[in-house]
């Protein structure tokens, strides 16, 4: 079974910088999508960024040009997921989840209806 262990968040000024990571465990699946969410209270889970094993990659339109998704792997399985967020503002503060599923179409990154294996997630917090 896929597990899924969030790491990196923390209380930032705005304009600073974070970079989220996601351990890879128990991987068995033959390809893959691997994406970030985010979700405040009250809300539903947004769509962050995601990239799948073909190099297709996807972010959210407030995050374009300041999130990076990248991953580490080994012998094409992936290890690791990370996300550089640079200049953040104060309606980045959420809770921040990874996700994998063995393929999710690009239309659909950003649909966590798609993924099936999540994190715990990590609490990122922005404050002006």
């Amino acid at each position: 079974q896929v597990k899924l262990v969030e790491s990196g968040g923390d209380s930032v000024q705005v304009g600073g910088s974070l970079r989220l990571s996601c351990a890879v465990s128990g991987f068995t699946y033959r390809m893959y999508t691997l994406a970030w969410f985010r979700q405040v209270p009250g809300k539903e889970r947004e769509g962050v960024a995601a990239l799948d094993v073909y190099g297709n990659t996807g972010y959210a339109d407030s995050v374009k040009g300041r999130f990076t998704i990248s991953k580490d792997t080994d012998k094409n399985t992936p290890k690791n997921l990370h996300l550089q967020m640079n200049s953040l503002k104060p309606e980045d503060t959420a809770m921040y989840y990874c996700a994998v599923f063995d393929y999710v179409y690009p239309s659909r990154m950003m649909v966590s209806g798609a993924y099936t294996d999540w994190g715990q997630g990590t609490q990122v917090t922005v404050s002006s």
